[in-house]
């Protein structure tokens, strides 16, 4: 399995707070199936100054430490950045990360409670330079939960998104697992990812999240994922099944 949503570098964001934490991590992905990992750390201006140079730096230390201790992970470069409106002169200036640094894909993370005004000129200006936005977890956005019609429009206009494995599985709440199997069912998600930030209370689970995914929809659901990882690493074009909007069903279908 390809994870490529992770917080495993350490000491940087709030995820892996040392290098033990990081190996620990790594142990625990490798026995979970995991074959590599994309290393995303949080870049939010004043909070956290991950640019693309201290990253690559970090992955390469991270890597060695991991090779020295004969653990068969491989660790790739990425980043998460906050949206705002200064991202794709952030990106120019050399201090964003596409994801693998292969210049084809680029995560944007929006704010938890609502989505900015300017998100849709700006996902379009991003495909505008080549590259592709993936809007990461979508699913936990109470603005996209209550109109996943907007999420509908920025797919449809090209956009990527990806849903988070304890989301699958239910492990952020009853409502935010049956949005992310929407997103599933109506083709508004592209990849499944662990975000996982430390074993205690953000572990992977994606082992657990595909089987969820194979009960729901099959083992065409969970082919489709790890294809579209694979393919992202690789910097090819990822599947995109046709979206659709979500429809709310009739209650208790009274109403046939």
């Amino acid at each position: 399995m390809i994870d490529i949503h992770c917080h495993i570098l350490p000491g940087i964001d709030d995820g892996a707070r040392d290098i033990d934490v990081t190996i620990e991590m790594a142990k625990s992905a490798t026995e979970e199936g995991i074959t590599h990992i994309i290393a995303t750390p949080h870049y939010k201006k004043r909070e956290y100054e991950n640019a693309k140079e201290k990253i690559l730096q970090a992955v390469e230390m991270v890597k060695k430490e991991l090779s020295q201790q004969n653990i068969p992970l491989i660790i790739l470069p990425g980043q998460e950045p906050r949206i705002d409106g200064e991202l794709l002169q952030d990106y120019t200036k050399g201090e964003l990360l596409s994801l693998n640094n292969g210049g084809k894909y680029l995560f944007v993370e929006f704010p938890s409670g609502h989505v900015p005004r300017y998100a849709e000129q700006l996902l379009f200006d991003i495909q505008l330079n080549g590259l592709t936005p993936v809007i990461v977890h979508p699913e936990r956005n109470s603005e996209l939960i209550e109109n996943p019609d907007l999420l509908y429009k920025f797919v449809k206009n090209g956009a990527c998104t990806q849903i988070t494995s304890s989301s699958v599985t239910g492990h952020f709440g009853k409502k935010i697992k049956k949005f992310s199997l929407q997103l599933v069912e109506y083709n508004l998600t592209h990849f499944l990812a662990s975000d996982a930030h430390n074993l205690s209370n953000r572990p992977f689970r994606l082992r657990e999240a595909y089987s969820v995914l194979v009960k729901e929809y099959g083992t065409a659901a969970e082919y489709y994922f790890k294809e579209n990882a694979e393919l992202l690493v690789e910097g090819k074009s990822v599947i995109k099944d046709t979206p659709e909007r979500i429809k709310q069903k009739k209650l208790f279908g009274l109403f046939g």
